[in-house]
Formats: C-alpha cells, structure tokens, sequence
C-alpha cells in the first residue's frame, strides 16, 4: 500500500465512476403505483426487529422526488447510477404480469439518467423478495428461483432497450445467511439448513435470469455483486487457521465457486454437512448457476480476523441460530484499528487483498466495486456536512483501487456507497452512509463534503496527493 500521505494517482481514461442505492432504503412510496409488501415491509413492522421501529415507507422519498435527485447525480458529475428496482413494484405478488405503473417509475428515471450523461446500472434484486413468494416457501424453495427469472425477464424487456448492465443480485449472502439463517434481517427466519437451501437457489435464479436475458440481449452486460471479506487469523495458531478456512468458505467461496467454477468447495459440504446432505442441489443446477458473466461485482466494507471456539480445537461446533451453519461458535475479533459508526475495521488493504484474490484464484473476469463506503456521525452546521472521516475512508480506497489496478487487476470502475443516507436496514435510521445528507423530516439534502470531493476526483479521473484535491470546495 501508499503510505498515509498517499501520492497523486491516475486512474485508467475508461474507468467508470459511480454511486450506489437500494430501492427499499430509500424510494418510500411503499403503498403507492400498484406495489405490494416485501419482506422488508413485513420485517420492518415485526415489533423489536428494526432499531426505533423504522420502516422503508417514506425512507428518503426518491418515488416523488428521484428526477431532482438525478440533478444532483450529475451536479456531482458521476458517470454511472446503480440502483436496484423493487420486484413488488414491477411484479407485486412476485408471478403474474407486470405492473405497468411500476416499470413506468423506472423508464422515467433510466430516461433521466440517460438526459443527464449518467449510465443507468440496475441490480434486480436488493433484498425485496414479494411477501407473497416468502409465504410459499421464500428463498428455500426452488421455485423462488424460477419466479425471479421471470420477473428479471419482465423487468429486462421493459428497459433493455435503454439499460445495458444488468446485476442479478446484490449480496446473496445476506439474504441467505441473514434472513434464513440468523435471522437477524428480513425475512427473520433461523434454521442453518434453510438458509444454505437460500443460498442454492438465489445462486440458481441467477444463472436462470443471466441466461434469460442474454437470449434476448446478448449485447449486453450481466454479473452478480458479491459481499467479499479479507481474511486473518486472530493467532497463527493450526485451529485458529481452520477457523479461517471455515469462515472464508461460508462468506467467500461458497458463492464464488459456484459462480465462478461450477462447483461447490468440498470442505464447505463438508463443515455443513451435519446442517444439510446438499440433497436441495439437481443435477445441472451448477453449470445453470456459473452460466458465463460479463462482469463480477465486488463489495467490500472490511475484513473478518477469526479465531476457533474456546476450549480445545477438537471441541464440536454446535447448531445454533447464526450466519455460519455449521461453524456457529468460530469468535471474531480485530485488530485494534479505527472503526466506523457500524463498529467495522476501516482496512484499505483489505480491498486490495480481496480483488488480487479474485483475479489469481479464478477465471479472468472484469470487476467493479460495487459498493464501498462508510457510516459516521454526521452533523449539519451552518448548513454544511463536513464529513472528513468519509472523505478519508473513500481515499484510501481509491488508493488500494488503485494499487489493485497496478497488480494486474482488472479493476473497471468504483461505485460509492452511498448516494445518500437513507434506512439502513435493521439499523434503520441510526446509521448514515451517505455523501449527501438527508433530513428525514423535512428530506432536504445536503451534498456533504465527501460528495464535493468525489466530485472532483471524478473530474480529475484521478487522486492528488495527501487525498486533498477539491480540499478547498469540500471546506
């Protein structure tokens, strides 16, 4: 890595820049256009599941007001806007005919982006599975897999003609291990087996959807975006590297092989295997689920440093609600670095590690980081946010972007997360990730100094020594 002063960094001419959104985080509009409940809808209302009892109803009103916030997209000057598009707003009860009200919501705002010079980059799922097709089994049921590639077919031929990159999903391992396995996101179930059946068939409606699509377009662009984590061990002890492998194979390897190589990795079926016999998976699902891509999403926010249960390494691993079936009492510690609102280890060259791996260990493919940011506490004064701790953090990302890049990797373009602030999730909204600030009372925004900086590093397609180009516009 550079050192902390950094030095001026030039990125490639082609290198695409970019901010990220999720639909149920910040459109609202939750009854409006036609739209059924998601999960989230559901999840969100279950007393005690989201902090203060927030929902996404009116999160940061962008169903009213997304042709003002695409202005401030290309005040900031970005080149791309990836967004996700709510499947209850095209296809409300998840099967059935479109929505027209719903697609006419999205053709008008990929139309707007288009106006403004910003490339529109949609993700077809964001965790907003129809509470419907949760009632008939959700992610654990084959047929959940089916549902999507027809509603990714629907969704497809209603912009295809003006949208050319297409991401199926956005962090499967969140809606698997998370919603089906800790339960500790929507849809709140926690059973380990349930939550690998998720992960299967996410993995399989991908493949069905990518091989939907390209039938009809295959012109254009088509990926998945992966939630990926650098590695440590917490000592170098034997038991403490196992606790690794473990963990790397249920948050890493457990998607990227699949996807990547059209097989799972032997030692994850066998940690799961007193969860689940993989009886869930059908001949040819796996060369369904690693039909070839076009472009890798890589999403990253920090590293796990691991260590095995207390007591001897021989000791069982107990089943129990929690994120890692088959590993559930594997510890996580840190490395004493700086954190973030979200308590997460601020580790740049983590990021590197992540991508360098991505590119040595399995076949070529073009990646973007599609999401990449920081939560802080943010303070409006004199109607200014000045968030030097984001402004830092983007910094040194870009800088491990760009050292990736110098490694040989073939890193194509980086997206901020976020936008803007909006409801993060079961923190609802105690946590701000944004470049732009929003009050969610009177949902005013305010580019915050992280946002004017961005601007100017995409300008200057590039970084200025000690990070500080556009220092004087972000003060």
């Amino acid at each position: 890595m550079t050192s902390p002063n950094g030095h001026r960094v030039a990125f490639p001419p082609d290198f695409l820049w970019g901010a990220a959104t999720a639909a149920y985080q910040i459109e609202g509009g939750a009854t409006e256009g036609g739209r059924k409940p998601s999960i989230w809808d559901t999840f969100s209302r279950t007393p005690g599941k989201v902090k203060g009892g927030d929902t996404g109803d009116v999160a940061c009103d962008h169903y009213h007001r997304a042709a003002d916030d695409v202005k401030l997209m290309a005040g900031l000057g970005l080149k791309s806007y990836r967004f996700s598009l709510a499947w209850p707003r095209i296809q409300p009860d998840g099967r059935g005919p479109a929505n027209q009200e719903g697609l006419d919501f999205y053709r008008r705002l990929v139309d707007d982006l288009l106006a403004n010079g910003i490339e529109p980059w949609v993700t077809l799922y964001h965790w907003d599975l129809p509470q419907t097709l949760e009632d008939a089994g959700g992610w654990p049921a084959r047929d959940t897999a089916g549902r999507f590639a027809e509603y990714a077919e629907i969704a497809h031929q209603a912009l295809g003609d003006r949208v050319r990159y297409w991401t199926t999903f956005n962090e499967p391992w969140c809606s698997a291990f998370l919603g089906y396995g800790s339960g500790v996101h929507a849809p709140g179930r926690s059973d380990g087996a349930d939550a690998l059946r998720a992960a299967h068939h996410l993995m399989l409606g991908h493949g069905l959807a990518v091989q939907a699509m390209r039938a009809a377009r295959p012109e254009h662009s088509f990926g998945i975006t992966l939630n990926l984590y650098a590695m440590s061990a917490q000592t170098d002890s034997a038991a403490d590297a196992d606790a690794v492998r473990r963990i790397d194979g249920l948050a890493n390897r457990i998607f990227l092989d699949p996807v990547l190589r059209g097989q799972y990795p032997a030692d994850v079926v066998e940690d799961v295997s007193t969860v689940t016999d993989f009886g869930h998976v059908r001949d040819g699902d796996l060369a369904i689920i690693s039909t070839p891509l076009s472009v890798l999403g890589v999403n990253y926010y920090s590293r796990y440093v691991v260590a095995a249960p207390d007591g001897e390494s021989a000791e069982p691993y107990w089943r129990a609600p929690s994120n890692w079936p088959g590993s559930e009492n594997v510890r996580f510690g840190d490395r004493g670095l700086p954190v973030t609102d979200m308590d997460w280890e601020i580790d740049a060259p983590g990021l590197v590690e992540v991508l360098e791996r991505v590119h040595r260990e399995y076949p070529a493919i073009p990646i973007y980081v599609t999401e990449n940011g920081s939560a802080f506490v943010d303070t409006v004064v004199d109607g200014e946010v000045d968030d030097q701790d984001r402004l830092a953090y983007f910094d040194a990302h870009l800088r491990a972007c760009s050292d990736a890049i110098e490694a040989g990797v073939p890193l194509r373009g980086y997206f901020a997360w976020s936008l803007m602030d909006n409801f993060e999730w079961a923190w609802g909204y105690s946590k701000r990730f944004g470049m732009i600030y929003v009050d969610y009372d009177t949902q005013v925004r305010i580019p915050k100094s992280s946002a004017k900086w961005y601007s100017e590093v995409i300008r200057r397609n590039g970084l200025s020594p000690s990070g500080s180009e556009g220092q004087e516009r972000a003060q």
